[in-house]
C-alpha cells in the first residue's frame, strides 16, 4: 500500500488536489492519503492534519497578524510527515510553505519521492526558484505549456500534464442561456484579506449599473457570514460560480485562476488586483519590470501573450476604471465579440488534456 501526502494551502489547490487523489486511486486502489488541505481532499478520503482556513494567508501584514498560525502549520507539516512516512510528497502550489517542507522532506525522509504538481509561477517571479524546485522535487508537473521550455533554459525537465481548470470546466454541465443576460458576476477571491480589499471597490462599480442584478461569488472555505457587512439589499451570494459565469453578461474577477474560469466558460471580464506594494513603488506598470519578468498578470493574458482582458491593478484598480471597462462589457458588442473569440484561441492553447488523470499517471509511474 502506497502512502500518499499532499500539501495544498487554499482553496483552488485544494480542489485541484481532490481531482489527484480520484485519479490516484483509480491507479492505486489500496493507496492511503493524507496531508494538509481542506474539504474537497476530506471529501476524496484525505485524513487532513490542518485545515486550509488556518492556511489561505498572502502579503506580509496577514502572514504577520497570523504568526502562530504559520507557526503551527510547519510545526504540524513537519510532524505529520514524521508520523505518516510517505512514499510520495505532492505539492500543490503554495510555495513559501511547500518548499520549506520539501527541503525537510528531503533531510528526514530521504526515501519519499517528491513531486510539485502546480508549480509556483516563477517564470513570472523570482526565478531563482528554479534551481531550488529542481533540486528539491523528483519531478515537476506544469500546468502550463511553455513551462517545459521554461525549466528546459535551465536545464532542467518539467511535464506539461494539462490545465486543472479546462478539466474542470469540461466536466461541468453546460448551460442554454436564453434570453438577455441580466447579471454581472463578482469574483472577489479566495483569501479574507484580498476579499476584504478587493469586494468593496468591486461592488461599488457594478452598483453603477443598476438594471443589471450583482452575484458574488463566495469561496468554498469562506463563511456567508464574512461577506454580509459588504452586500446590499438585491445582492446575492452564491457557490455555484460556474453557472453564475455562464449566466452573466459580465464579471468582475479578482486577478488568478478564476480568470481562466471565466474565459473557458465564455464570460466577458475584467480582472482587478489589490497590490499594497503599489503604494511605495508608484506606478505599477513603471515598476513591473523590476519586480516581475512577464508584461501580464493574469493566466488568461500570460498563456495568450496579449492582453484578451483588460487588467486593472495596483493603482489602477479604481472604481471609475473598473466602471468604464465594465460599461464597455456590457454595450460594445464588437469588443465582447473579440473577447470570446480570444478566448477560444486560449482554450486551443491549452488543449484539452486531462491534468489530473495524467498527473496521477506520473506520480504513480515506477520510473
Amino acid at each position: 500500500m502506497a502512502k500518499y501526502f499532499l500539501i495544498a494551502g487554499e482553496a483552488s489547490g485544494d480542489m485541484h488536489a481532490s481531482g489527484l487523489i480520484k485519479q490516484i486511486r483509480v491507479r492505486d486502489s489500496e493507496a492511503h492519503f493524507a496531508g494538509l488541505g481542506g474539504d474537497q481532499m476530506a471529501a476524496a478520503g484525505c485524513h487532513l492534519y490542518r485545515h486550509i482556513r488556518h492556511m489561505a494567508f498572502m502579503g506580509f501584514a496577514a502572514v504577520l497578524s497570523h504568526w502562530r498560525d504559520v507557526h503551527d502549520n510547519f510545526r504540524i507539516a513537519r510532524e505529520a510527515l514524521q508520523k505518516e512516512q510517505p512514499d510520495i510528497l505532492i505539492l500543490i502550489d503554495y510555495p513559501s510553505f511547500n518548499l520549506r517542507m520539501a527541503s525537510f522532506c528531503r533531510k528526514h525522509l530521504p526515501q519519499t519521492r517528491i513531486f510539485y504538481y502546480i508549480p509556483p509561477k516563477i517564470w513570472a517571479w523570482k526565478k531563482r526558484r528554479v534551481h531550488q524546485i529542481a533540486r528539491l522535487c523528483d519531478r515537476v508537473l506544469g500546468i502550463f505549456p511553455f513551462e517545459p521550455a521554461f525549466y528546459a533554459k535551465y536545464g532542467y525537465a518539467c511535464t506539461y500534464v494539462g490545465h486543472p481548470t479546462v478539466e474542470q470546466i469540461n466536466k461541468g454541465e453546460r448551460l442554454k442561456v436564453k434570453g438577455e443576460r441580466r447579471i454581472i458576476a463578482i469574483l472577489p477571491g479566495s483569501r479574507p484579506s484580498e476579499i476584504s480589499h478587493c469586494l468593496p471597490r468591486m461592488l461599488a462599480a457594478a452598483r453603477r449599473f443598476p438594471q443589471y442584478d450583482v452575484t458574488v461569488c463566495a469561496a468554498p472555505a469562506i463563511e456567508d457570514s464574512f461577506y454580509a457587512p459588504y452586500l446590499q439589499a438585491g445582492e446575492k451570494l452564491t457557490r455555484d460560480t460556474y453557472t453564475t459565469l455562464q449566466t452573466a453578461s459580465a464579471a468582475i474577477v479578482n486577478s488568478g485562476t478564476a480568470t481562466l474560469e471565466a474565459a473557458l466558460i465564455g464570460c466577458p471580464q475584467v480582472a482587478v488586483y489589490h497590490l499594497a506594494l503599489s503604494r511605495v513603488i508608484g506606478v505599477l506598470r513603471w515598476a513591473q519590470p523590476l519586480f516581475f519578468f512577464t508584461p501580464y498578470f493574469t493566466p488568461v493574458n500570460i498563456v495568450a501573450g496579449k492582453e484578451i482582458i483588460k487588467e486593472c491593478l495596483a493603482n489602477d484598480f479604481t472604481e471609475e476604471k473598473v466602471a468604464a471597462e465594465l460599461a464597455r462589457l456590457l454595450s460594445d458588442d464588437a469588443y465582447k465579440k473579440e473577447m470570446l473569440a480570444s478566448y477560444q484561441h486560449l482554450r486551443s492553447l491549452l488543449g484539452d488534456q486531462p491534468a489530473s488523470a495524467t498527473a496521477a499517471a506520473y506520480i504513480t509511474s515506477k520510473q
